[in-house]
C-alpha cells in the first residue's frame, strides 16, 4: 500500500468513526443535557466509534487476517488500551471546548479537533504495539 492510500483510508476511517460517535452523542443528548447525559452520550458515542474504527483499521490499515475470538479478544483489548490515552485527548478537547463556549456546535468542534490529533497518535500506537504481526510500511 503507497503511503498515500494509507493516509486517505486512515482518514476516511476516521472520519466514519467520528461520524458514528458523533450520531451516537447526538441520540444519548436527545434525552437529556445533564452532567449524567453528556457523561453518557461521550461514553457511548467513544464505544461506537472505537468498535467501528476496530474492525476498518484491522482489515483495511494494517491488513490482519486473524480470525477467532482468542486473536479478536487479545488484538481488541490492546486497541482499546491504546485508545485509552487517546480518549484522554478527545474527551479532554471536547470538554473544554463545551465548558468554554457551551454550544452543541463548539462542543462537537472540540470533540473533532480532539479526535483527530488522537487518532495520529492512535495510529502510531497501533502500529507498534496491536497489529505487530501484521507490519506494513507504506510504500514512498
Amino acid at each position: 500500500m503507497t503511503l498515500g492510500t494509507l493516509i486517505f483510508r486512515y482518514a476516511a476511517f476516521a472520519v466514519i468513526a467520528t461520524i458514528v460517535n458523533l450520531a451516537v452523542q447526538r441520540l444519548v443528548l436527545l434525552q437529556g443535557t445533564t452532567t449524567f447525559w453528556f457523561l453518557a452520550a461521550m461514553g457511548l458515542g467513544t464505544i461506537a466509534g472505537l468498535v467501528v474504527k476496530y474492525i476498518l483499521d484491522k482489515r483495511w490499515i494494517f491488513a490482519d487476517t486473524s480470525t477467532g475470538v482468542k486473536a479478536h479478544g487479545k488484538k481488541f483489548g490492546l486497541y482499546t488500551a491504546m485508545g485509552v490515552f487517546t480518549t484522554v485527548i478527545f474527551w479532554g478537547t471536547e470538554t473544554a471546548f463545551w465548558l468554554i463556549w457551551q454550544t452543541d456546535g463548539m462542543r462537537e468542534l472540540g470533540a473533532i479537533l480532539g479526535l483527530a490529533v488522537g487518532y495520529v497518535v492512535k495510529y502510531l500506537l497501533d502500529r507498534r504495539f496491536v497489529f505487530t504481526d501484521s507490519r506494513l510500511e507504506p510504500a514512498a
